[in-house]
């Protein structure tokens, strides 16, 4: 790579890993160390073709889904989430009622399997259509539809608590998580 081209990569992390860095926790269950796994490791591949490479954060995200896809199509699979801290649960306080909402959906996403979180966080976090996330995960449009109403249901299940936070919820819209509407 030449240095105009090892300038520009560096902008382009500079400027897009924190965004990317999300998109790869919701994709890892909340683990941030196996994010930041996944993002080097698709950035590291994107490096290497960077001069080749037309739209580079789409290109990046596409490494990103398609690892993730890969780890939880191996055999061995890890049945626990390991933290440093467990998550408080407090009161909610003002502006507390957003912090909760994160934080039960971040746990609700850590118990669903990868491949529906997968799903879950292209229809909803990326805003992809139906089309585009079958198109990524090498599956029928039909199968994405059906993952998704499957892990919907499961979200409503593991999380009961999400309906509970109601219109403070709605109120506050967040890029941090998809705009899931759980009712009971």
């Amino acid at each position: 790579m030449d240095a105009a081209g090892q300038e520009s990569f560096r902008e382009f992390v500079a400027g897009r890993s924190s965004t990317l860095l999300k998109t790869a926790v919701l994709l890892s269950g909340g683990d941030r160390h196996a994010a930041e796994d996944l993002l080097q490791n698709a950035l590291i591949k994107a490096a290497g073709r960077w001069q080749r490479i037309d739209e580079p954060e789409a290109y990046v995200r596409q490494i990103l889904y398609r690892q993730q896809v890969s780890r939880w199509r191996l055999k061995w699979r890890r049945r626990e989430l390991t933290v440093a801290e467990p998550p408080e649960s407090g009161g909610a306080v003002d502006g507390a009622a957003g912090v909760e909402l994160r934080l039960v959906m971040r746990g609700a996403l850590a118990r669903l399997t990868a491949r529906q979180r997968t799903v879950l966080v292209l229809r909803y976090f990326e805003d992809l259509p139906e089309r585009e996330v079958a198109r990524i995960l090498g599956c029928s449009v039909g199968t994405v539809r059906s993952t998704t109403h499957r892990s919907l249901a499961r979200l409503r299940t593991l999380a009961p608590e999400l309906a509970s936070l109601g219109p403070a919820a709605e109120q506050q819209p967040s890029r941090d998580f998809s705009p899931v509407e759980v009712r009971p």
